[in-house]
This record gives C-alpha cells, sequence and structure tokens, in this order.
C-alpha cells in the first residue's frame, strides 16, 4: 500500500512500517529508543513491535502509563517527563509511541516539550488512532475532565500503520474508531460516507482500504490547513457536543464513561439536526445519517439534568470565540460548514430528535 505523504511527515502502511521504522533509527542513530506504551499495549502489542524492531546497539527502554481516557493528564505527563530525566535522555533521542489515541496524544505532547522538543513516531495500535489521532500532529491532554486543553501541533517524524494491531481490540474500540471514519465521509466525500455506510457490501477484507482512504481524507485537509485557521475545522463535526458528552460522562460517577467514539457518534446526531435547522441539511439526509450511526452505535439516555449540564461545558470548546460557541454544521453529505451558532432551544431540540 502507497504511503501517504504529510506536510512534515510520512504514513507506512502494514509491510512497510517496519522497513521505514528500521532505515529510519539506522539513519538518524538516536541516543536512546523510549518506547511509550500503556498497560494495554504492553501486553498484547509490544512483544510484536519489539520482534521487528532492529535498534541495533542503541538503548531501548520501555515507559508504561495505565490505560484510559482519565489518565491523559498533565499528572501523567510529569512521570513520563520524570523518567525520561532519569534515564539520561536528551535532544537526540526518539520516543516511539505505540498504543491508542491516549498515548499518541500523550506521547506526541511530552516528545514535543521535553528539552523543548525531541523527535517521535506514532505507531498506533486502535482503529481511531490509526484513522484520527495519531494523523496531522495534534497532541495533547485532558485538563480535570475537559478534553484536550492543552496540547500544541506537532508532527511526529512518521506514522506506522500495521492494521495486524487490530486484531488485540475489543470490540467497543474497533467501533468507537468507526466514528471517526464515519465523520470523514460526512465532512468531506459523500462517496466515502456511501461506501462505509453500505455495510452489508463490506468485508474484512475491505478495512485496509477503508482505513488508507480516511487517512488520505484527512491528509488532504491537515495539509491545506496545518495549523487549523479554517479548513481543518470541519473535522471538528460532532465534537463541539460530543466532547461536552464525553468530558460529562468522565466526571459523573453515576455516568458510564463513553469512548471517544460513542461519544462522537452522539454528537454527530446532535450536530446534523443542528444542521437541518441551520444550514438547510435535507431532512432525507439527516434522518440517513441517524438511521446510519445507531446501525452501529447503541443509544444513551440523558435525562434534562444531563443535558442542561452538558450545554454548560460547551463553554469550555476549543473553537468558541469571544465567548460565542462555534459549531461545524453541515450543508449536506460531504459538504461542511464552519463557525455556526446555535441557541440553546435548538440543541434541545437536537437532543429530543436523538432521543425521538
Amino acid at each position: 500500500m502507497k504511503s501517504i505523504s504529510t506536510k512534515n511527515s510520512v504514513v507506512y502502511f502494514n509491510t512497510d512500517v517496519y522497513s521505514k521504522l528500521n532505515e529510519y533509527i539506522k539513519n538518524t542513530y538516536p541516543s536512546k529508543i523510549f518506547i511509550l506504551v500503556d498497560t494495554n499495549t504492553h501486553d498484547y502489542c509490544l512483544p510484536q513491535f519489539l520482534s521487528n524492531l532492529k535498534s541495533e546497539e542503541i538503548i531501548v527502554e520501555i515507559m508504561e502509563i495505565p490505560e484510559g481516557e482519565d489518565h491523559k493528564s498533565i499528572d501523567i505527563c510529569t512521570g513520563v517527563w520524570e523518567a525520561l530525566s532519569q534515564y539520561n535522555a536528551d535532544r537526540k533521542s526518539l520516543i516511539i509511541n505505540l498504543g491508542g489515541g491516549v498515548v499518541t496524544d500523550l506521547g506526541g505532547f511530552v516528545a514535543s516539550t521535553f528539552m523543548r522538543g525531541i523527535n517521535y513516531i506514532n505507531i498506533p495500535t486502535s482503529l481511531l488512532a490509526m484513522v484520527d489521532a495519531s494523523i496531522g500532529g495534534k497532541t495533547g491532554v485532558d485538563l480535570g475532565a475537559l478534553k484536550n486543553q492543552i496540547g500544541i501541533i506537532n508532527e511526529g517524524k512518521m506514522v506506522g500503520i500495521d492494521v495486524d494491531f487490530l486484531s488485540t481490540l475489543p470490540q467497543n474500540q474497533m467501533v468507537s474508531g468507526f466514528a471517526e471514519m464515519l465523520k470523514h465521509g460526512l465532512i468531506y466525500s459523500k462517496t466515502y460516507w456511501d461506501k462505509i455506510t453500505n455495510l452489508e457490501a463490506l468485508d474484512v477484507s475491505d478495512l485496509d482500504l477503508l482505513i488508507y482512504e480516511s487517512v488520505v481524507i484527512k491528509n488532504e485537509i491537515v495539509s491545506n490547513d496545518p495549523t487549523e485557521q479554517g479548513l481543518r475545522k470541519i473535522l471538528n463535526f460532532g465534537h463541539t457536543l460530543g466532547h461536552a458528552i464525553e468530558s460529562y460522562c468522565l466526571e459523573n460517577a453515576d455516568r458510564t464513561p463513553l469512548l471517544h467514539g460513542e461519544a462522537i457518534a452522539i454528537g454527530m446526531i446532535l450536530e446534523a439536526y443542528l444542521s437541518y435547522r441551520i444550514c438547510n441539511l435535507s431532512e432525507k439526509d439527516l434522518n440517513h445519517i441517524k438511521a446510519s450511526i445507531f446501525n452501529t452505535f447503541e443509544r444513551t439516555y440523558f435525562n434534562s439534568n444531563d443535558i442542561n449540564a452538558i450545554i454548560d461545558l460547551l463553554q469550555y470548546d476549543k473553537k468558541n470565540s469571544h465567548g460565542v460557541v462555534k459549531f461545524v454544521l453541515l450543508e449536506s453529505i460531504g459538504k461542511a460548514k464552519i463557525d455556526c451558532i446555535a441557541n440553546n432551544d435548538i440543541i434541545l431540540e437536537a437532543f429530543n430528535y436523538y432521543k425521538s
């Protein structure tokens, strides 16, 4: 499968991943290699990765963090920074992030800030990280339950997507990643949307190509707007309300935490309704989006108190400007519009539509 060149990096696939990684290590000869994993990827992915890594005489250190979004924090970063110092990392060291979105986001941020920046490489092991989190250089951590409040845009030296790692994932993690693939079709390509929602015609052998096409879409968007001044904002469709829902469920003990993709799937239905009310998305497309998402994702119940608290959390969204909440909405499937404004009454209507 052909590699994809990004603004400052390259995405390699499957059989090319290890040959290109080992070639990079041989040519750059880092002083030390630090592999960041979480408790899951340490057990299920690290042995396979190490068996393919050729580090010659370079010392390799493993750094393990707890798994889960609630550990994507400055406290965990501090522990990793301290470990790097303790094991004498320097500006010629290399960090390899082997894991899902939490590992690639946090590891990229640690690398980008340690000694004002050292090189890093992402080896995503979850579907979500393969099609979204590891691509485009967004790094960062949460501030309490508030998503991605602290971070920097800085691409790693390469991304290596080996779909064999997907065999280690539970079903809910696969479904979570599928949400971002659906989003890519909704915001950028009706052709891709039609293909990925025609589940009866798809099988496991199609997954490689669908992942590849998803990465192509994200890369085209990011390459045209690396620092999110305009076009790149469309990648936030479903995320304004989705992130608020994810944060709310994470910080409330009486709610079951949602995986990122599960929250974004809800956000996409809600924001599709806003699109229908504000951007003239057709009712046919609206209902098609809702039905397609519910083909894969279960409905989640929110009472009026939940909804009001979720709306309150919108004030912390990164796209806001001058105290105004900004949404990415759809004019049609495959065509998104940025910087849209919706009042709370319409947001409440959207939740009622979601429940109906």
